[in-house]
């Protein structure tokens, strides 16, 4: 049994420059019911096959299979729930603890969050200063529920862009 504990940041407007050379994520959801979340991710040269748990607090369970380039492609082309998740991904280092800072392309363009997994939900963090409010525990931003409700669409309501 595989366990994530994870805690994800967004990133404040105009504080954050790549420091390393990222790469595309494409994603996608053959189910996105509350208590299990399939997905399927294409990186490069790789796919993914993950089943997730319901989110408690910072964890859930988490499963995660290597599958051959071809099938992920026509999981995300003819399976996956629309829209797909398109993202460039950027893993940095600050103070021993490694990042992943998502800037979101598409319907969710204007969304870059920050997540970084952690050994336990008590694990003290030296947040860099480039990390804003914490949205671990805010729905909204799990990838799964980007599909049904784009960042783009936020946007258009409130007419406020100050989550990036």
């Amino acid at each position: 049994m595989g366990t994530e504990i994870e805690r994800k940041f967004l990133v404040r407007k105009g504080t954050w420059r790549p420091e390393s050379k990222g790469y595309l994520c494409r994603q996608g959801y053959l189910s996105t019911v509350k208590k299990r979340v399939v997905r399927v991710r294409l990186t490069g040269d790789m796919g993914f096959l993950t089943v997730k748990g319901i989110t408690e607090g910072f964890s859930r369970l988490e499963f995660e299979y290597e599958i051959p380039v071809r099938d992920a492609h026509q999981m995300l082309d003819i399976l996956c729930e629309h829209p797909l998740i398109e993202k460039n991904r950027y893993r940095e280092e600050h103070k021993g603890i490694i990042w992943e800072i998502d800037v979101f392309l598409g319907i969710n363009k204007g969304l870059v969050l920050a997540e970084v997994e952690i050994k336990s939900p008590t694990q003290q963090l030296a947040l860099p200063s480039w990390t804003g409010e914490e949205v671990s525990e805010d729905p909204r931003y799990f990838n799964s529920n980007l599909v049904k409700n784009p960042f783009t669409r936020w946007l258009k309501n409130s007419g406020d862009s100050h989550f990036t």
